[in-house]
């Protein structure tokens, strides 16, 4: 059994997958748009070009995703995405690369049970936890 995200990015996927290239080196495995659906009747009108499904690999996780409703105000809220890197200038880099345009919610810094943690939401508003593992 695998437990995998998906997270509904409201209108945002493209968007999000481009950043989550640039920022975790994530590898795009694939991207549906609304218009290849083969049940036309699913499709919302003016979300043609929309993402309905995406698979984004990043390290050794796959975290899917889509466009959802496409109403542009996407909200993730009572979970985080738990980043584990390798070393703290890991942690460093991708730390400020995600939290680049989002909010910091408790500043990467060395805690009793990491050299390097810290929490924040990114541009999307996507939680994430940055975590070098002892």
């Amino acid at each position: 059994m695998q437990v995998m995200p998906y997270v509904f990015f409201d209108g945002r996927a493209e968007e999000a997958a481009g950043f989550y290239q640039k920022t975790l080196g994530a590898e795009v495995a694939s991207l549906v748009r609304y218009r290849e659906s083969p049940d036309s009747p699913m499709v919302p009108p003016g979300s043609e070009d929309k993402v309905m499904h995406m698979s984004l690999r990043i390290g050794d996780t796959v975290l899917m995703g889509s466009d959802g409703e496409c109403g542009g105000a996407p909200s993730f809220e009572g979970f985080s995405l738990c980043l584990t890197v390798p070393d703290d200038a890991a942690a460093e880099r991708v730390f400020a690369a995600l939290a680049d345009g989002g909010q910091v919610r408790m500043p990467l810094a060395k805690t009793f049970f990491s050299s390097r943690f810290g929490m924040l939401a990114d541009r999307f508003g996507v939680g994430w936890m940055v975590y070098v593992a002892p």
